[in-house]
């Protein structure tokens, strides 16, 4: 092998301390011994790794390269050990999920609770993420499923579509759109906007179409849920892109208007995105067969044409 554990652990300690001597007394290693270590890995992959100066040792941009990869590998070392502990405490599986923020927020929390009742020693990790880091983390290994919403590709990757949704526009019953029927996304955006934070999917995929469009989104206020967001629309802060499912659900708790958008891509399809399904434990498929069911029991509304 051309290192294992120790050599990884100790480089990085390096890259922190800037020191071999201070590195050599955390790790409980002779002086001779980390310096030797460190001599052998640059033998290793014939380059240097680390400056030596007077001051301390610096990284060379080889020892950078390879201090991302080993801090990397040893991220994954640590997930690798969680994951395992696991069954120690009696769990057979562990699944985890990337998904957009629809998702994360609105239907998947229920589909879960429903899910890990019936299945008591099944895990269950739920990170929010953009589309094109839910891929990523699909090729990569990192996550077993991935849940996004629109057109994607993946290369090599196995794409499942499982329900619709489609966005709309939300606005407070005094606003001047409120109750007229069909509005396109660009004659909203002379009015103020209400917008979820930067990390989300749909701040980052508004964005995109604004900017394609050469326009700008006139954002008054950014919150971290759709709650939050209608709740601001409400009390006509400014007007909000949802999807309708969440749209209609506040819709029961807050006095909102809802109008539907007449932009093709208002309608979006959302899709699970496995690297293979057949290689998937089989409570993953599981897990996977389960939101199509539960998905499927709730078909997309129309947008209710409200009088004017």
């Amino acid at each position: 092998m051309l290192f294992d554990l120790t050599d990884l652990r100790l480089f990085i300690l390096i890259a922190e301390l800037n020191s071999l001597t201070r590195s050599a007394e955390r790790m409980n290693l002779s002086l001779a011994a980390t310096s030797n270590r460190i001599k052998e890995l640059e033998a290793r992959f014939g380059m240097r790794l680390l400056y030596r100066e007077s001051k301390g040792v610096q990284l060379t941009p080889a020892g950078q390269t390879f201090l991302t990869h080993a801090q990397q590998f040893m991220q994954q070392v640590e997930r690798l050990k969680g994951d395992m502990q696991q069954y120690n405490n009696g769990i057979k599986g562990y699944i985890r999920i990337f998904a957009n923020t629809t998702a994360v927020t609105e239907f998947m929390p229920e589909i879960l609770g429903k899910f890990l009742t019936l299945h008591p020693q099944v895990n269950v990790a739920l990170e929010e993420r953009l589309n094109h880091d839910i891929m990523r983390g699909i090729q990569e290994g990192t996550a077993d499923i991935g849940i996004v919403a629109g057109p994607v590709q993946g290369d090599g990757l196995e794409i499942l579509n499982f329900s619709t949704d489609r966005l709309v526009l939300a606005a407070a019953l005094e606003h001047p759109l409120a109750g007229i029927g069909k509005v396109s996304f660009a004659e909203t955006l002379e009015y103020e906007h209400v917008g979820l934070h930067e990390g989300s999917t749909l701040h980052h995929f508004l964005n995109r179409i604004v900017s394609e469009s050469g326009q700008r989104l006139k954002l008054r206020i950014q919150v971290r849920s759709f709650e939050a967001m209608c709740r601001m629309v409400e009390t006509n802060v400014g007007i909000g892109i949802v999807p309708h499912s969440a749209a209609l659900r506040h819709k029961q708790t807050m006095q909102l208007s809802l109008i539907e958008l007449t932009d093709p891509w208002s309608v979006r399809e959302r899709s699970m995105v496995v690297q293979s399904l057949d290689a998937l434990p089989l409570y993953a498929r599981d897990l996977v067969e389960f939101i199509r069911q539960q998905t499927a029991q709730v078909p997309p509304a129309p947008v209710e044409k409200e009088a004017a």
